[in-house]
């Protein structure tokens, strides 16, 4: 199916830069996009099946968020959507110890084509009992084997379940997010 076309004379805007946002299922992706989205945490308990957008306003950008499901079926789309970013978000679930591995593997896979484009860990679930503190979350991603030629930043965060402010976490990564994305444009 060939893409519509644009209106005689015109051409179509182009799309505006995306984050890319991955993760393993039950990392909490889809909670910390609509927490970002809304400053207010609400855990969601469906898991995405398949991809969703969400745009982020704030005063001085607009932020457009792609998430891709973490399930095995899905993972085989995330490195054909990374050439297209300008950001990495990938979060990790901090109380999930037997995967963790498997979302270093991954990780590491992902940037290892990408020697610059910067990446925010979002080690999530922090609030949850038995989490990894972000040192250990560090060592278990092997963050310092990562190259000191890319911006990488780790942040810890939760999502409230019920409605509240979000975390100061939070706060600092959609700070911090916005920072980025203004750099690079």
């Amino acid at each position: 199916m060939r893409p519509p076309r644009a209106p005689s004379g015109q051409a179509w805007p182009e799309p505006r830069p995306q984050i890319l946002v991955l993760g393993l299922d039950g990392a909490g992706k889809t909670s910390v996009l609509q927490a970002l989205a809304t400053n207010r945490g609400k855990r969601s308990v469906t898991p995405t099946e398949g991809f969703n957008a969400i745009c982020i306003n704030t005063e001085e950008t607009q932020m457009e968020f792609l998430e891709i499901g973490g399930s095995e079926s899905l993972r085989s789309y995330w490195k054909m959507y990374l050439p297209r970013v300008l950001l990495l978000i990938y979060v990790v679930d901090s109380a999930d110890h037997a995967r963790l591995p498997v979302a270093k593997q991954l990780l590491h896979q992902l940037i290892q084509s990408n020697s610059t484009l910067p990446v925010v860990v979002l080690a999530n679930k922090q609030d949850l009992e038995g989490a990894y503190c972000i040192t250990d979350i560090h060592d278990a991603l092997a963050l310092s084997d990562i190259g000191d030629k890319r911006k990488m930043f780790l942040i810890g965060t939760h999502v409230a379940e019920d409605g509240s402010e979000i975390s100061s976490g939070m706060k600092d990564a959609k700070e911090l997010i916005a920072q980025l994305i203004l750099e690079t444009q």
